[in-house]
């Protein structure tokens, strides 16, 4: 992203230390979670890629199987965050009513920064929100989730195939996503539609992996840039690409 589309970059940095300094004090105040009297131990904050990215998983795992915490989701909870946050994850996802991040991951308030667009197409706006995360409070992972059936990716996907340009700023959606498409046709496959919304995931994490601002937090492995794929049929995440090591 253009350095010139982020002016105020250094006081998002320093407001998000000072953010960071909050959260830590409010967390050193409480030392126990509301639901903590349900007999569920209290969760400290993931601050590597790996311990956030199993922090996702197991909410995941909890999801399919139906046996949820429902955490952070109390008046405690929401009186606590309110002052300060610090999220240990950031997830841009689709659109897609079937696909609510805190509800797949079983989160709660203040646990994650979601950004939702169709087929998880991106532009200055959408990167920048994707970057305020890890470099204003060292959030340490970013998952782009794409999905089974995607409704925006099969109408680009048709778009392009039929040479039908999309009605409105639909077009804009179907324009983000025409290098998925390209891999796709490339790729080919049984559901062309299924391998455009790989595809799409792939290449977005890509380039969040190894944009200017967000590569050196790659590189140094303070930040985990994960490809996931989200099934509507059984509400299992898939990991494509992107899964931090524990070393």
């Amino acid at each position: 992203m253009d350095r010139a589309e982020h002016p105020d970059r250094r006081a998002l940095l320093a407001g998000g230390l000072a953010v960071g300094a909050i959260a830590l004090t409010g967390c050193s105040a409480r030392s126990t979670a509301p639901w903590a009297a349900a007999g569920l131990a209290q969760e400290v904050r993931p601050v590597t890629p790996a311990a956030a990215f199993a922090r996702l998983m197991d909410g995941n795992r909890r999801w399919v199987s139906g046996h949820l915490h429902h955490p952070d989701r109390d008046p405690d909870r929401r009186e606590f965050v309110a002052q300060a946050q610090e999220p240990f994850g950031s997830v841009l996802s689709c659109i897609d009513s079937r696909v609510p991040p805190e509800l797949l991951f079983d989160t709660g308030l203040g646990d994650l920064y979601v950004m939702r667009t169709g087929g998880q197409a991106v532009g200055p706006v959408v990167t920048g929100s994707v970057e305020y995360g890890p470099m204003t409070s060292g959030t340490p992972l970013i998952v782009v989730l794409g999905h089974q059936r995607c409704g925006a990716v099969e109408a680009a996907y048709k778009s392009f195939r039929d040479h039908k340009p999309l009605p409105g700023n639909l077009q804009a959606i179907a324009r983000a996503l025409r290098p998925a498409y390209e891999r796709a046709r490339r790729e080919g496959g049984a559901d062309p539609v299924d391998t455009m919304a790989r595809a799409q995931v792939r290449l977005t994490a890509a380039d969040l992996r190894s944009n200017r601002d967000l590569a050196p937090l790659v590189r140094k492995r303070t930040l985990a840039v994960v490809a996931a794929y989200y099934s509507l049929d059984t509400g299992t995440v898939e990991v494509l690409a992107g899964a931090p090591s524990r070393s």
